[in-house]
């Protein structure tokens, strides 16, 4: 028979916490790791009018197709929900920016003559400036982030008891440190 182990306070995530039990943080799993309501990040948004009016100048394409591309752009900073993307394509196709037709069960959309004037009075492409407000050591992070959880995940996926436990370990004496950077605790540099 088993017994239940209870989880102490200090195991337990916090509320909010993006990084849960097993979470990765912003920019992991299915949904980027942002859960229901958040993004995950303190990262400027960007401009999905002229985001997605930009990627339509480079050639048609699907809505899902462009979701993926500024998520790509961007380093995984900024991928627009499409509860963002597909109601801006709607407004920009009642405008007469975009155009679009059903293709394979799919929506192609393509720019309008309208669409390309307006893409051609914007300054420059709209993922750079999100890029650059998320500054690079947030772009460093995200991949420092990413490795440590792929190394965590294969510790906890084939290792013994013995190494899921000092794995465990390195993990919640990481987070102290970190926490006391932000406290400017001398000792947990």
């Amino acid at each position: 028979m088993r017994h239940a182990r209870f989880i102490t306070s200090e195991e337990r995530p916090r509320r909010g916490d993006p990084f849960g039990p097993w979470g990765g943080g912003p920019g992991f799993g299915h949904h980027g790791g942002r859960g229901r309501g958040g993004r995950g990040r303190r990262t400027r948004r960007g401009n999905v009018r002229a985001a997605l009016l930009a990627l339509l100048a480079e050639r048609p394409m699907h809505g899902y197709e462009m979701i993926q591309e500024l998520d790509e752009r961007t380093g995984g900073v900024w991928r627009p929900s499409p509860g963002s993307v597909y109601p801006t394509l709607q407004m920009l196709e009642d405008e007469g920016r975009v155009t679009s037709q059903e293709q394979g069960g799919k929506r192609l959309f393509a720019l309008s003559e309208s669409g390309r004037e307006e893409v051609a009075a914007q300054p420059a492409a709209p993922w750079e400036e999100v890029t650059e407000a998320a500054g690079e050591n947030a772009l460093r992070g995200r991949e420092a982030v990413g490795q440590l959880m792929g190394a965590l995940h294969q510790v906890m996926s084939v290792g013994s008891e013995s190494q899921k436990a000092r794995a465990l370990d390195v993990v919640n004496d990481a987070r102290r440190r970190l926490y006391g950077i932000l406290a400017d605790d001398p000792e947990a540099e």
